[in-house]
C-alpha cells in the first residue's frame, strides 16, 4: 500500500469516528395472546377471551425484580426486524407469528445503561405457545398478564409501560380496520367468535347490526366466505350455541376503505 493510499485510509477511519454509534440497539416485542376459559353454565355459551401480554421479570442491573418486555440487542450481521424475529422465536420456541413493526424509543436517559435506541415491534402469538413459555436464561420468571393489569398495576422497567401503551392502541386500530382478528381465532369460525374476539380487544367495539354489516356491506364484502363441505353443503357448528351457527373463514381478500367513502 502506497503512503497516499495509508494516508486516505487514516482519513476515512477518522471521518468515520465523527459518527458516532448508539451503545446499543435492541429490539423490544410486545407479544399479545388471547386466552380462552370455558364458562360454567347450564347453556352452551361463547367461551371468555382475555387479550394478555407476556412479560419477563429481570434478572440482573438495570431494574432487576422488576418485569419488562422480552427482546435483545441487534447483532452487527443483522437488522432489526431479523433480530426481532430470531427474538421472537428465542422466547417462544415456534417461528411463523405475527410480527410487526411498532415504533423507535429514543428518549434520553431510557436506558441507565447508556445511549440506548430500541426499536419495537409487536407480535400476535397462540395461546399454547406462551403456555409452553419456559424461562429463559436470562430471565428469573415469565408472567402473562391482562394487557389492563400491565399498564395500570405493575411498574415496568425502562420506557416498557408506553411501548405496552403504544402497542395496545395499534392492536386496537387494527382490529377495527384490518382482518387481524384472523391471528386469534381457528381457520373455521362463527360470528360470534368473531366478535367476540373484537369486543375483547376493543372493549368499546358495540355493534348492533354486526351479522348484516358483516356478510352485506358492500365495502366488506369478499372478506370472508362461507364454509362448505365437498358437496358443497353449509358447514354448521353448535359448540358454542344451541342452534347451529354457519361457519365463516377470512379469504385472503384486503378491502381498500377510505375515512371519505
Amino acid at each position: 500500500m502506497s503512503k497516499e493510499q495509508e494516508q486516505e485510509r487514516a482519513n476515512g477511519v477518522m471521518e468515520v469516528k465523527k459518527y458516532r454509534t448508539p451503545d446499543g440497539i435492541p429490539a423490544d416485542i410486545v407479544m399479545f395472546t388471547l386466552t380462552r376459559q370455558e364458562r360454567k353454565a347450564s347453556t352452551k355459551s361463547l367461551p371468555r377471551f382475555d387479550l394478555k401480554v407476556m412479560l419477563i421479570r429481570r434478572r440482573s442491573w438495570p431494574f432487576a425484580g422488576a418485569w419488562a418486555l422480552p427482546g435483545g440487542f441487534c447483532q452487527e450481521d443483522e437488522s432489526l426486524y431479523e433480530t426481532a424475529r430470531r427474538e421472537l422465536k428465542e422466547e417462544t420456541g415456534v417461528d411463523g407469528h405475527h410480527l410487526e413493526y411498532l415504533g423507535v424509543y429514543s428518549k434520553p436517559g431510557r436506558d441507565p445503561r447508556g445511549w440506548i435506541i430500541s426499536h419495537a415491534f409487536f407480535a400476535l402469538v397462540e395461546e399454547w405457545v406462551i403456555e409452553k413459555r419456559q424461562a429463559a436464561d436470562d430471565a428469573q420468571e415469565v408472567g402473562l398478564f391482562p394487557v389492563r393489569e400491565a399498564l395500570d398495576e405493575l411498574q415496568l422497567a425502562f420506557d416498557h409501560r408506553e411501548i405496552l401503551q403504544d402497542a395496545y392502541l395499534r392492536i386496537q386500530q387494527q382490529m377495527l380496520h384490518t382482518t387481524i382478528a384472523k391471528q386469534f381465532l381457528p381457520p373455521h369460525f362463527t360470528l360470534g367468535e368473531l366478535y367476540q374476539v373484537i369486543q375483547t380487544v376493543v372493549p368499546d367495539f358495540a355493534e348492533l347490526n354486526f351479522i348484516r354489516k358483516i356478510t352485506s356491506t358492500r365495502s366488506r364484502q369478499g372478506i370472508l366466505e362461507e364454509v362448505r363441505d365437498e358437496n358443497d353443503k353449509p358447514m354448521l357448528s353448535n359448540q358454542y350455541s344451541q342452534r347451529p351457527a354457519q361457519l365463516y373463514r377470512f379469504t385472503d381478500f384486503t378491502p381498500q376503505l377510505s375515512i371519505y367513502t
